[in-house]
């Protein structure tokens, strides 16, 4: 019992709390916030900053001001180095460091585990593959490594793995365990001792010098293989069978009537521009995909330009119609939650002197076509609004949209690369002027789309060169590609029967998950969304830690997260639609693909019930990387 009272000191559960439990507490932890130095949420006046007599960033502690340290971070100028000391490091040009890669670093102490005595039975020095051969160093090799105190004699592993004028040692050999090559290899010996930090006690590497030479004498080692310390993390042959794919709004898997369509051209490599047989034949495949394509969104295989994917078709529509068009005709018009090759298309033309409006949406992310109707003034030359979101799904009602625009004379572009193939689309009866898709969101390959553009539409061309795609799109056409997109196209027609089982099957995902976390609520529209797509606040639980256990139980969904360098920030269309930031890292996307069966929706709301539920569950704590 005092050992539980120590544990539970300061977290408000006392031991009979925990047996009344059943031997289970946890503390409900705040939501992670990012950035709170920027928000004011670290000082007391709620300025931004941090809370230090500078206001920036700073270490300090008692310890530090016991040893005469001013707060951290403080840069000294290191003793040895390539710039503090050129003259040494004409001798001794490799920069020096030891144990700084956990994943290779082995301590003697560690030989009395016998599986890491195994995988590291000699210790090694890493160094760039150039570096070794200017040395006359291979892999295996028995050197020395020297500086103006010592030399330590240890196994050359050769990689790129690091970069050049750079070592990696083992650290710390010498001790009484291993083999006679790691009690040899103290790596001490190459330091100063006495230059150590008072804190810690630890030597002060501080980029220190050194070389390495081959010893001719010495003997070799296989050091074949990574030579990294192993976590098991591969998975058994029969759970890769039964993983399931939950993420078709990301991207889709390729048909498998589109990849032997596709395999097949891989041996017809005319160019679709030359007139022998060959080329002849690439033309003919090229003009059937861009047949089959204007079948599915009822337009003349005329008014469609092929091009490398959806983000592609999006700036061609919005710059080619912006620098068509007549200098005082430029306003544009799009959404808050477009795609970022929308937005950041928009963005760049801001910075070209070009006027953008950004409607907002309402909390069910639509676009009110009174505020289309209130924005566009006689100077708007493009209206740009997706067709569905990716995120929710949501719907916007394009014909109306569309009509609004027309009006007033005003083009009219749709972002349809969420929405074609996963819904009719008929670009006559919306009145849409220009059209982008992606291959690779219907069942098709990646770096493939196309830009519908109606008759009478001007546009200039992005790309200068052959005068291929009408002009509009130069560069010899991506036949293999291509192929692709028209058999994904022809396959969408039959896919489209199926939308009202696969909306059964998202509606039944939909109860069983309200069923087991009775707070979830729903992001997008409830009736107007795609069929396929289910977005939900989960309170309490990180999205992004959701998408990785259940990717750890073979199943694959997205977050609310957009996890890029480091720095998770929340979903700029669910920001938009009024979600709260807690809310936005809280929310799943579950997007559904025509080949999901029951079985795999029964086995996802099962895996999420576990993990939701499981107190021994990291869930809520999985930071972001």
């Amino acid at each position: 019992d005092e050992i539980l009272e120590s544990v539970l000191k300061g977290s408000g559960y006392t031991v009979d709390d925990v047996r009344a439990a059943g031997g289970s507490v946890q503390v409900e932890t705040q939501m992670m916030q990012y950035k709170k130095w920027e928000k004011g949420l670290l000082r007391l006046d709620g300025q931004p900053g941090f809370d230090t007599p500078s206001g920036k960033f700073e270490i300090a502690s008692s310890i530090l001001e016991e040893h005469g340290y001013d707060a951290l971070p403080i840069y000294t100028e290191p003793g040895e180095s390539p710039q503090s000391q050129p003259e040494l490091a004409k001798r001794y040009p490799l920069v020096f460091n030891s144990g700084s890669r956990t994943n290779v670093d082995l301590h003697t102490l560690h030989h009395s585990v016998p599986q890491l005595q195994q995988e590291r039975p000699v210790p090694t020095v890493m160094m760039n593959t150039a570096d070794a051969r200017e040395r006359g160093i291979e892999n295996g090799d028995y050197v020395y490594i020297e500086s103006k105190r010592g030399r330590v004699g240890m196994y050359a592993q050769v990689t790129d793995a690091i970069v050049k004028g750079a070592v990696e040692a083992s650290g710390m050999g010498g001790g009484a365990l291993g083999s006679d090559a790691w009690r040899n290899a103290n790596a001490n010996r190459l330091t100063d001792l006495s230059r150590y930090d008072p804190i810690s006690g630890f030597p002060v590497y501080k980029a220190l010098l050194c070389e390495v030479v081959k010893v001719e004498e010495g003997d070799k080692q296989d050091l074949s293989g990574s030579w990294e310390y192993n976590v098991d993390n591969s998975i058994e042959e029969d759970q890769v069978m039964q993983r399931i794919y939950l993420d078709h709004n990301a991207t889709t898997p390729i048909a498998s009537g589109v990849q032997q369509a596709m395999v097949k051209y891989m041996e017809h490599y005319g160019n679709p521009s030359s007139i022998y047989a060959a080329g002849k034949e690439a033309h003919v495949a090229v003009e059937n995909a861009r047949r089959a394509l204007a079948i599915l969104i009822n337009c003349t295989a005329r008014r469609l330009i092929f091009t490398g994917g959806g983000s592609e078709s999006n700036n061609l529509a919005i710059k080619g119609v912006a620098y068509a068009s007549d200098k005082l005709k430029n306003h544009i018009i799009t959404s808050v939650i477009e795609h970022p090759s929308v937005l950041n298309t928009c963005k760049w033309l801001e910075g070209q002197g070009y006027s953008v409006i950004y409607l907002p949406v309402d909390k069910y992310g639509r676009v009110s076509p009174n505020d289309l109707k209130s924005a566009i003034t006689d100077s708007t030359c493009l209206v740009t609004i997706m067709m569905a979101n990716n995120e929710t799904g949501s719907i916007q009602p394009i014909g109306e949209l569309a009509a609004i625009a027309h009006e007033r004379g005003v083009i009219f572009h749709a972002d349809g690369a969420q929405a074609v193939g996963k819904m009719p689309v008929d670009v006559e009866a919306l009145g849409i002027d220009l059209l982008s898709m992606s291959a690779h969101k219907l069942y098709g390959p990646k770096g493939v789309g196309a830009l519908y553009v109606r008759k009478g539409i001007a546009l200039d061309s992005l790309i200068s060169g052959g005068g291929q795609e009408g002009g509009l799109r130069a560069g010899t056409e991506n036949t293999l590609g291509i192929v692709g997109l028209g058999i994904a196209a022809e396959l969408s027609l039959g896919n489209l029967n199926g939308l009202q089982a696969l909306q059964n099957l998202r509606d039944r995902l939909q109860k069983a998950i309200g069923d087991i976390i009775p707070e979830i609520r729903l992001n997008g529209h409830a009736e107007e969304r795609l069929a396929n797509t289910l977005n939900l606040v989960i309170p309490g639980v990180r999205g992004e830690s959701l998408v990785l256990a259940l990717d750890q139980r073979g199943i694959a969904i997205s977050s609310g997260s957009a996890c890029r360098a480091g720095t998770p920030e929340p979903s700029h269309a669910l920001m938009a639609m009024g979600i709260s930031e807690d809310d936005a890292h809280c929310s799943v996307r579950i997007s559904l693909g025509y080949e999901n069966t029951i079985e795999e929706i029964d086995r996802a709301v099962e895996a999420i019930d576990e993990i939701v539920h499981n107190k021994g569950s990291q869930v809520r704590f999985v930071s972001c990387r």
